[in-house]
């Protein structure tokens, strides 16, 4: 009886899942003969729920509208993909923020153990930036080997990809040998996965001036880093605990905010131009668009690179700093800075 009811319950979820399903193929999912399938869609049928033949050379069923709302049958991977995308989805829509918390909550509260254990302890923190572009995709088993690294406290040994996805070669210039870290937090940023982790070499607790702490900028303490989870490579668990620094969600997201040093590379746009700004870095890191590369002058000015559709548009990226700027490079980029001046300066006067 427990075996006919979970298949029932796959047979929902795959009909759900498909416009039309032939019905030989349905078997051959449900591992039943075609006589078993007419079976269960009847038992279907008795509970309610409107499962109409296809006719044609094969033959097949789909799930017609009305009836009773279908139970929502997900696998492993589907279930923490949910709890991962209602953490970390724009809230687009207005008073839906309460409906998010309560499918969250319901979707966690049915995961077997394991599951609930690997979305709860991800440490995954999500921040909306103003200027959130388009990033690379993240391999779903690079989330998970990361993730359950975070969350079982073990060290995480990987490869840092080379910024165009490549692994390291021995033979480049700049060859590294893989880190090993201890992987903390997950901080989804501007619409980029970032980890938080700190090498397992330094010493002494978080300082007072660790990630997080008050004032104006918040320097990382010894040892502590940040990775683009898109350019990790994990090589697999390494079993080996560490013990756990006292940085709260809130820290490691304030860390990631205002840090220029979060391994960040150039979004791809037809436009890229670069500029020095009167700012400090963290600044500028705090509300440079995603897929800017922020790097450190000094602790008063910082050299942006940034992109957009057109050099207007950076232009008008830079101008939201209010700061003044050096060095802006290439020809194309100071030309439209000084269109947009003279442009202003005609809003700016006074009508004849």
């Amino acid at each position: 009886m427990a075996a006919s009811s979970s298949r029932l319950l796959t047979l929902l979820s795959l009909l759900g899942a498909r416009a039309t399903w032939p019905g030989e193929e349905l078997a051959d999912r449900l591992a039943v003969s075609t006589r078993t399938l007419r079976r269960d869609v009847e038992a279907l049928r008795e509970l309610g729920y409107p499962v109409h033949a296809v006719k044609g050379a094969d033959g097949g069923y789909r799930l017609g509208a009305g009836g009773r709302l279908p139970p929502l049958v997900l696998d492993d991977g589907q279930a923490v993909a949910v709890a991962v995308a209602l953490q970390t989805a724009p809230s687009s829509v207005a008073g839906i923020d309460d409906g998010v918390a309560r499918a969250l909550t319901a979707i966690t509260q049915v995961m077997p153990a394991p599951l609930r254990a690997e979305v709860e302890a991800m440490h995954l923190t999500a921040i909306r930036n103003a200027w959130e572009f388009a990033a690379p995709p993240i391999d779903p088993a690079t989330l998970r080997a990361v993730g359950f690294a975070v969350r079982a406290s073990h060290l995480l040994r990987f490869d840092h990809l080379t910024p165009d996805g490549r692994r390291p070669d021995p033979g480049d210039p700049d060859f590294a040998p893989p880190l090993r870290v201890e992987p903390h937090h997950l901080v989804m940023w501007a619409g980029r996965w970032y980890l938080v982790a700190r090498t397992p070499t330094a010493s002494g607790p978080v300082p007072a001036s660790a990630p997080g702490a008050s004032g104006p900028t918040a320097p990382p303490g010894p040892g502590w880093a940040i990775y683009r989870v898109d350019r990790i490579h994990p090589l697999g668990p390494t079993g080996t605990p560490f013990q756990r620094r006292d940085l709260t969600p809130a820290q490691a997201a304030r860390y990631v905010m205002t840090s220029h040093d979060r391994g960040d590379t150039p979004a791809r746009w037809q436009c890229l131009g670069s500029a020095l700004m009167d700012l400090p870095p963290e600044v500028v890191a705090r509300w440079a668009p995603g897929g800017s590369v922020v790097e450190h002058v000094s602790p008063t000015q910082t050299r942006i690179t940034l992109g957009a559709w057109s050099w207007a548009g950076i232009a008008g990226l830079l101008a939201t700093f209010d700061a003044d700027l050096t060095a802006v490079e290439p020809e194309e980029l100071r030309a439209a800075c000084r269109t947009l001046a003279e442009r202003y300066q005609r809003a700016g006067s006074p009508r004849a």
